[in-house]
């Protein structure tokens, strides 16, 4: 008989025991189902088993991609990906545990009285294979438990990636339809599968569009079903009423210990009171975790308060940090240390720190007072699913069918602007006009409204920035070559001192020869704790120049599946131009 993972998972849950490695959490189908499934509380015991799906603090704000840089790049920028022998996120112990609860939910009590249930399971099953099919494309699609007696199921081949999602849409589908329409940041709802909606078409409906050399049909169907659940969401039930808020400042949107319900559809839960931490503030001002800094093509592409753009002004490329800075979208100095930037709850103006950055773009998004300063200590929530996205995903899904007015712009773009006081996104202006800087970034843009598709890019990159996204969008527009750019910092003409916010003080110092000495200045030796681009003659700071950065493009839009599967399972195909095909 062949063995795989699913089959070994299957002994697993029979002997109730498994190494960590294979089932991080043991699921409650040890039980009799006549004997658990008895009442709603055992319904909503069962379900909340479910919220081990959702990424971790850490797997929120701790991206990278072409957004963030740290001092080590990773596997997936240098393209040293190999294919792994197991894991690999060819992991399936979530999925049975969902199935098991669909097969047994209703044993005992009526299918009405678990319906909702049942739809916050389906809701996690498309979740599941959203992910999966993002990462692998074709993946065996099983809608239920696997008796490890059959060794067709055992042994199944990759199901083709449009009838997974077709699947994945008749399980959203049935959880918009049956699951609570109340509004709850900490539990799944319809509106969270409603945003789940939007996600999962618009990020299937581009990578249809920008990727033909898979074949699958029906692009613009899955951008019409984005549109439609992120506007069910802007016009019926809690969220309806959204609306910019000026006197919440994008920065205490994700500094705020609580998350703030009209913004955060769902969030992760942190609490002082019941020791539940994360790590962003130590993150962020140590150099134990990558310095991780924005990248200077991000910066970039922050507008001008006015609303122009900032890679249109002569010398922009070549302006030093106080200049660059000056009377851009406020979500800059929102999401980075700029001039007169000082920490919540206190009045001492700081100044970004090469010690805790690489590129000198500090970041400040999510950081709170310095009482969550301490290792694992910051107690604000995080968003999962948010307003923003959702908006976000109706004007790029309108945009790319071509089909978005103005007044779709007025009623998504415009609430992200209103907020931080910019102007509206001008869609005549747009196409009329398209954006050189970013034209040249996404080179898989071609449309006739190629200059509005670009403004929605410039918006979702700046509006989303360490929220993990970037990765799947350079993935689903076919631009992965971006992670492969040469990654950037400040800019500084040589070696010299500095001012960064020009109060009279020296900040930096770059040196060469023998360190200087001096009080509250931060000495940077040249050619090693800092590398300029033409060295002595000045120009961006460079991070690793030395590491070869690289993205296939005949490859690398999909992971490897490990080997072992491979050799227990000869129905299973690798993906293309990986090794270790079986």
């Amino acid at each position: 008989m062949k063995i795989n993972s699913i089959y070994i998972l299957a002994i697993c849950l029979i002997l109730g025991s498994c190494k960590k490695g294979f089932l991080d959490r043991q699921p409650l189908s040890s039980v009799s189902p006549d004997a658990f499934f008895r009442t709603e509380s055992d319904l909503n015991l069962y379900a909340n088993s479910f919220y081990s799906a959702f990424p971790s603090a850490e797997g929120i704000y701790n991206e990278s991609a072409d957004n963030v840089v740290k001092s080590d790049l990773g596997e997936l920028i240098t393209g040293k990906r190999t294919v792994p022998l197991t894991g690999g996120g060819w992991s399936w112990s979530e999925l049975r545990k969902i199935n098991y609860f669909l097969e047994n939910y209703d044993k005992v009590m009526s299918p009405a009285a678990g319906k909702k249930y049942a739809g916050i399971a389906r809701f996690f099953r498309a979740y599941f294979y959203f992910d999966k099919v993002s990462r692998f494309g074709d993946v065996p699609w099983y809608s239920g438990t696997i008796n490890i007696t059959d060794e067709s199921a055992l042994s199944m081949s990759r199901s083709p990636r449009a009838l997974v999602m077709d699947s994945v849409l008749a399980d959203i589908d049935f959880a918009i339809a049956n699951m609570d329409a109340g509004k709850s940041v900490e539990k799944v709802t319809k509106w969270t599968a409603l945003a789940l909606k939007s996600r999962i078409c618009l990020s299937e409906g581009t990578f249809r569009k920008y990727h033909p050399e898979f074949n699958l049909p029906n692009a613009d169907a899955f951008l019409k079903a984005a549109a439609t659940a992120a506007n069910t969401l802007m016009t019926t039930g809690p969220y309806s009423i959204y609306k910019s808020s000026p006197e919440k400042s994008y920065l205490e949107l994700f500094s705020s210990k609580s998350s703030i319900d009209q913004e955060v559809i769902l969030g992760r839960r942190f609490s002082a009171g019941l020791q539940i931490f994360h790590n962003l503030n130590y993150y962020t001002i140590t150099a134990s975790y990558g310095r991780p800094g924005l990248n200077k093509s991000l910066v970039n592409t922050y507008l001008m308060k006015d609303g122009s753009r900032f890679t249109d002004l002569p010398n922009y490329e070549n302006m030093e940090f106080f200049e660059e800075v000056q009377n851009r979208d406020p979500r800059l100095s929102q999401t980075i240390r700029t001039p007169g930037y000082t920490r919540i709850g206190n009045t001492k103006v700081l100044v970004p720190e090469f010690s805790a950055s690489t590129t000198g773009y500090q970041l400040i998004k999510f950081v709170t007072s310095e009482a969550g300063d301490s290792f694992n200590r910051s107690e604000n929530d995080m968003p999962i699913f948010r307003m923003a996205e959702v908006l976000l995903n109706y004007a790029e899904a309108k945009a790319e069918l071509g089909e978005a007015t103005q007044a779709d712009l007025d009623r998504s773009i415009k609430l992200l602007r209103d907020r931080v006081g910019m102007p509206n996104l001008d869609l005549a202006y747009s196409n009329s006009h398209p954006d050189p800087y970013l034209a040249d970034q996404y080179q898989q843009v071609k449309s006739a409204n190629k200059g509005l598709i670009l403004e929605i890019r410039r918006e979702r990159r700046i509006e989303l920035v360490m929220e993990s996204y970037r990765w799947a969008d350079l993935i689903r527009w076919k631009e992965g070559r971006l992670n492969a750019q040469p990654y950037k910092g400040m800019y500084f003409p040589g070696p010299g001192k500095f001012d960064l916010d020009k109060d009279g003080k020296t900040d930096i110092e770059i040196y060469t020869g023998t360190k200087p000495t001096g009080a509250g200045i931060q000495f940077l030796k040249l050619g090693s704790e800092i590398i300029l681009e033409h060295n002595t003659a000045g120009g961006h700071v460079l991070v690793n120049p030395n590491t070869p950065k690289t993205f296939r493009e005949d490859r690398d839009y999909l992971f490897p599946i490990p080997i072992n599967e491979l050799l227990l399972n000869k129905n299973l195909e690798q993906n293309p131009n990986w090794e270790g095909r079986n």
